[in-house]
């Protein structure tokens, strides 16, 4: 039997090409490596015609950000009926908008924080809610725009003002929880442990503390009580579930871990397009249960299909 031909899906033209190219990178070695006939696609705008043309047999959908995970090329694909791997149409699209996924996991019963959706405006006027808060925009990943204004801070933060503004003019503004940051991988709705990031040298869990070497230090399994932990793991599958995700998903919590019992264990959100890079926490997560990344990916391949 001829060899399953995998088209990798990578690059594009968003904030996060970089992230995504290295992600495509490593799954497409992988896949290689247990056999299947692998196809790199830098992804430009001319895709539709691209995978017509090539007809893959699934497509490995490692692009990150806007139009690789918030349902825009999960459409193409169910069009081209081309079977691929994560999450389809509505659950990118609702993920990714992190006001509608915060609706939909709360009715599911998943603990989340105190948000309000403002224009960029009127920030500047105003501080949307008493600080510390933190502010996102509504559909970019990998921290892409988040600002956090601290207790002290008198006025809301000025870079807002910045005439070349990459970012929407509405963001999402949400109270700030302190404490720990945990994220827990989903896959084929099992939980696969939760990590304590700890970052070095960053003020949160931004792009350089993902993404660099040494940006962040993973500690696995977290070492928190066995009650949270086992909390935190039904809660991410019941995210990834109320969200209706596929495949392989990550969700992220901060946690206030008081000594009166009084801290909040809070859902920041849901990642469809985990990153598979070498500093990445998913293949950490698999790897801890005994799955080598090309078992990962390889099972991704074969659990790939349309209207998911």
């Amino acid at each position: 039997m001829a060899a399953k031909h995998v088209a990798v899906l990578m690059g594009g033209w968003v904030a996060e090409r970089p992230v995504s190219l290295s992600t495509g990178a490593e799954c497409a070695k992988a896949l290689e490596e247990a056999g299947y006939r692998v196809t790199r696609i830098d992804v430009d705008r001319d895709v539709s015609a691209v995978l017509k043309d090539l007809k893959p047999d699934v497509v490995f959908n490692a692009l990150h950000g806007p139009f690789g995970e918030d349902g825009c090329v999960q459409g193409i694909l169910e069009f081209l009926n081309i079977p691929y791997t994560h999450s389809g149409v509505m659950a990118s699209s609702l993920a990714m908008n992190k006001v509608k996924a915060k609706a939909v996991m709360a009715a599911a019963g998943v603990p989340i924080t105190d948000h309000v959706v403002v224009g960029r405006s009127e920030i500047l006027r105003d501080h949307p809610m008493a600080p510390p808060y933190v502010l996102k925009p509504i559909n970019e990943g990998s921290s892409f725009g988040v600002l956090i204004v601290k207790q002290d801070q008198e006025f809301p933060p000025q870079e807002l003002s910045r005439g070349d503004w990459p970012f929407p003019e509405v963001l999402m503004c949400e109270k700030f929880i302190r404490g720990r940051e945990l994220t827990c991988a989903v896959m084929d709705d099992r939980p696969l442990g939760v990590i304590d990031i700890i970052t070095q040298g960053q003020a949160f869990y931004d792009y350089d503390a993902k993404y660099a070497q040494g940006g962040s230090k993973h500690i696995l399994p977290a070492k928190i009580s066995p009650i949270v932990y086992q909390t935190i793991e039904t809660l991410a599958v019941k995210a990834h579930q109320s969200l209706g995700c596929r495949g392989v998903s990550r969700a992220d919590f901060r946690f206030d871990e008081r000594e009166d019992g009084t801290g909040d264990l809070i859902c920041l959100e849901v990642n469809t397009q985990p990153g598979m890079t070498p500093t990445s926490l998913v293949p950490e997560m698999a790897a801890h249960k005994g799955m080598s990344f090309k078992d990962l990916v390889s099972w991704m391949v074969e659990d790939a299909s349309c209207c998911r």
